[in-house]
């Protein structure tokens, strides 16, 4: 059975049900999902979770507070990890937390 993790990155003209894509090799499934802010994100994440999503790797636009809200949807159902950036570039040097907590 292949790693089933996905891979969730903020972006204001985000469409979850549009903007999303799975990459399947022999031993991973990866699903990518762009998703408009947090409280998309936790939805996006629960629906995963429900389909099988082992793991949620966020993008860095997730700050402290985000990411926490992932693993609080999730519910220690799955491994949440984010990938860093204090002041993310796409989001006008913001971190996620100053744009959408």
């Amino acid at each position: 059975m292949a790693f089933n993790f996905a891979f969730i990155f903020v972006t204001a003209d985000a469409d979850a049900l549009k903007h999303r894509s799975v990459v399947e090799t022999p031993t991973v499934k990866c699903t990518t999902v762009a998703v408009k802010n947090y409280t998309e994100a936790e939805k996006v994440a629960k629906q995963l979770l429900a389909e099988g999503a082992q793991a949620f790797e966020l993008c860095g636009g997730f700050g402290h507070a985000g990411t926490a809200r992932i693993a609080q949807a999730v519910g220690g159902k799955a491994l949440v990890g984010s990938v860093r950036f204090d002041n993310h570039p796409h989001l006008g040097g913001q971190s996620g937390d100053a744009r959408f907590g």
